[in-house]
């Protein structure tokens, strides 16, 4: 019971860590602060310093680092996004951390499940690499592709929301997952700044809590991108693979949200040159051959391709 509480602090986090981890990443120079030639023991700003770019009074700033917003105005908050030089996604997370929605619904009420919507695009995409990613980056469902692309040695039914995959621990804890990307680290800090920003929207999320409690205390890779404060939400990009089936490999991604379903977002994957999408079309032929050779299941029955492998 002790290590849930201790995972659901680290999960929601909170303004005072937040407003510290932001402070300590801003230099003065960029923050166009006067030094003075005063000695830092800290590359930071200093909590005047902040509360000064602000025009708050320094009582006050000390009082929110300290999590207490005592119902701080809009205003106050953008002052202080300005001053810290906040991206819209970090102003937005300093807005959830400080005045939560009282209308928002428990994130514990249900498990989460793939709306039809939801599957009805991803059969249209038909034999593409692409998966539905739940609140906090389970696979709710995906292509045949989509899964040989991210993890061919793990079921491919992700029906049960007590056994479906999870993506962040399998990018932290599954040694084979960690050594498919070639740029293992960028894409780890995407993760864990994406997990902190939906910490933020939903603080009552205890099954949260417990994931990033776990993943604090089996890898420290990720408790070291956890403490660090970063927040992020990123839409598209490249991921670049070292795939166990296909080889070297680098795709586009882009996020599509889903209107029913606000918190669930479909990643879909694109080559993002010649050798990608020969490499692509391999994995289709792998998946294909696999299909072929049990046929008459479903998207739920269907076997893992790697699993001769595993």
């Amino acid at each position: 019971m002790a290590m849930v509480a201790s995972g659901e602090r680290q999960a929601s986090g909170s303004l005072g860590d937040f407003l510290k981890s932001r402070r300590a990443a801003l230099s003065p120079t960029k923050a166009g602060v006067e030094d003075w030639g005063k000695r830092r023991r800290v590359p930071g700003l200093r909590r005047e310093e902040v509360a000064q770019l602000a025009g708050v009074s320094v009582a006050y700033y000390i009082r929110l680092e300290q999590g207490l917003p005592h119902n701080a105005s809009d205003e106050v908050l953008l002052s202080l996004a300005r001053a810290l030089q906040l991206t819209s996604t970090e102003t937005e997370h300093l807005l959830d951390l400080a005045k939560p929605s009282p209308i928002r619904p428990s994130a514990d009420a249900r498990p989460e499940h793939a709306h039809p919507h939801a599957l009805a695009m991803l059969d249209a995409i038909g034999d593409k690499p692409a998966v539905l990613l739940g609140r906090r980056s389970d696979a709710l469902a995906w292509t045949p592709t989509g899964h040989a692309l991210l993890a061919p040695h793990v079921p491919f039914d992700t029906s049960d929301p007590r056994t479906r995959p999870s993506l962040p621990r399998l990018l932290f804890l599954d040694p084979s997952v960690r050594r498919s990307y070639a740029d293992w680290e960028s894409e780890a800090r995407l993760f864990v700044a994406y997990l902190r920003l939906i910490s933020g929207k939903y603080p009552d999320d205890s099954r949260l809590a417990e994931l990033v409690g776990e993943l604090c205390m089996k890898d420290a890779d990720f408790a070291a991108m956890w403490a660090s404060g970063r927040v992020g939400q990123c839409t598209a990009g490249l991921k670049h693979f070292e795939h166990p089936l296909v080889g070297a490999l680098t795709v586009e991604y882009q996020l599509w949200l889903q209107a029913d379903s606000p918190d669930h977002r479909i990643e879909v994957y694109s080559p993002a040159n010649s050798e990608a999408q020969t490499a692509l079309e391999r994995l289709s032929a792998l998946v294909r051959e696999k299909s072929e050779s049990k046929p008459g299941q479903d998207r739920n029955g269907a076997r893992s391709i790697g699993e001769e492998q595993a």
